[in-house]
C-alpha cells in the first residue's frame, strides 16, 4: 500500500492517485449542449460526477484516501464527519477495502444522503448540526475504534484523488480558457486548481460559491481564513467553511471567485434538467449560475464546469 500524502500534491501524487483508483471509480463522461451554449454566450463542456459512483466526485478523495492505508489502519476501520456526499463516498470505499466505516452525520443532513450511507454498510452516528458536535462526537467515535479518521476535505490524499476530475477533463478537452468549479470545503477546488496548474497552466480556475455560505469568497479576497457564521443556502453540499490546507491552495491557484443567490442557483439547475435531461444538485448548479450571472467575463471561450453531484433530495426540494 502507498502512504497517505503529507504535503501539497504533486503532478506525480495526482498522476498516481489516478492510476491507484481508476479501477474503483468511473470515469465520468464531459457533455456538452448547444442550446445552453447559445444562453451562456460561451462553449460549455460539463464534467459529469453526477454519474460518478455514490452521485458525486467524493469518491475520487474518499478512494484514494482509504487506498493509501496500512493493513493494519485498515482493520480499525475509517471515521469521518459529513453531511452527505463524503460519507456516502468513505462508506462505498470502505467497503470496497473489506473494512468497517463510521460515519458521524447531522440530524438535519438529507434522507437520500443518510440512506445511502446506510446502503454502504457504515455505521451512522447521529450529533447536532454544529460543527462542534460534529468535531466532539467524531473525536468519541474514533477514541473508541481506533478508527482513522478521514476529513472530507482537509486532507492531502483527498484533495490529489478530487484533482483526477478535472485531469480527466482537460485530457478530454484541451484547450479550456477556464474551469469553474462550486467550493465548500474546498477540497473540490483545490484539487481543481493544482490539476489546471500542472497539466494546463493557460486555464483559469474560477470558483462558484452560493452568497449564503460565503465563506470562501470572504476569505480569498480578505487575504486571510474566515469561517462562515450561520451559513444559508439550497446547496447543502458548499455549507462548509475552507480548511487551512484547501485555503492555502486556493489562495496561490484559483483566479476568482463568484457568488450566486438562491434564485439563481435554481434557474441554473432547472435549465440543466430541463435541457441536458440530467439530474444536479443545487451545489453543482452554482458554478453553472456564475457563468449565466457573468456572461461577459466568459464570452466566446471554452469553459469546463465540475458538475459535482446528482444527489437531491425530491421530498424536500421545491424549485418555488
Amino acid at each position: 500500500m502507498s502512504v497517505s500524502l503529507s504535503s501539497v500534491p504533486s503532478s506525480e501524487d495526482i498522476f498516481e492517485s489516478h492510476n491507484l483508483i481508476g479501477r474503483y471509480i468511473h470515469r465520468t463522461p464531459v457533455l456538452t449542449s448547444v442550446l445552453l451554449d447559445e444562453i451562456a454566450g460561451c462553449n460549455l463542456h460539463f464534467k459529469c460526477e453526477n454519474f460518478q459512483k455514490v452521485g458525486a466526485f467524493k469518491m475520487r478523495g474518499a478512494t484514494n484516501a482509504v487506498a493509501r492505508l496500512s493493513e493494519n489502519d485498515l482493520k480499525h476501520g475509517v471515521a469521518t464527519h459529513s453531511s452527505g456526499n463524503h460519507a456516502a463516498a468513505l462508506a462505498l470505499a470502505a467497503r470496497t477495502f473489506g473494512t468497517k466505516a463510521y460515519i458521524v452525520m447531522p440530524s438535519n443532513a438529507p434522507k437520500v444522503k443518510k440512506n445511502a450511507v446506510a446502503g454502504y454498510g457504515a455505521e451512522i452516528i447521529e450529533c447536532e448540526p454544529t460543527l462542534a458536535a460534529r468535531e466532539s462526537t467524531l473525536e468519541a467515535v474514533v477514541q473508541r475504534t481506533k478508527a482513522t479518521f478521514i476529513h472530507p476535505f482537509d486532507n492531502y490524499s483527498v484533495i490529489a484523488g478530487q484533482a483526477t476530475a478535472a485531469k480527466e477533463l482537460i485530457e478530454d478537452i484541451p484547450n479550456l480558457d477556464y474551469i469553474i468549479a462550486p467550493v465548500g470545503g474546498g477540497g473540490l477546488l483545490s484539487g481543481t486548481s493544482l490539476s489546471a496548474h500542472y497539466f494546463s497552466p493557460k486555464t483559469k480556475v474560477i470558483a462558484a460559491e452560493p452568497e449564503g455560505a460565503n465563506d470562501a469568497f470572504k476569505s480569498f479576497y480578505e487575504g486571510k481564513l474566515l469561517p462562515s457564521i450561520n451559513p444559508k443556502t439550497i446547496a447543502d453540499g458548499l455549507l462548509t467553511s475552507l480548511s487551512p490546507k484547501t485555503f492555502a491552495i486556493i489562495q496561490e491557484r484559483v483566479s476568482a471567485i463568484y457568488t450566486v443567490n438562491d434564485e439563481e442557483t435554481k434557474a441554473a439547475m432547472r435549465l440543466v434538467w430541463e435541457r441536458m435531461k440530467i439530474i444536479i444538485e443545487p451545489s453543482s448548479a452554482v458554478a453553472f449560475a456564475v457563468v449565466l450571472k457573468n456572461k461577459e467575463v466568459f464570452a466566446t471561450t471554452n469553459v469546463g464546469i465540475i458538475i459535482s453531484g446528482g444527489n437531491v433530495d425530491f421530498d424536500e426540494f421545491k424549485f418555488n
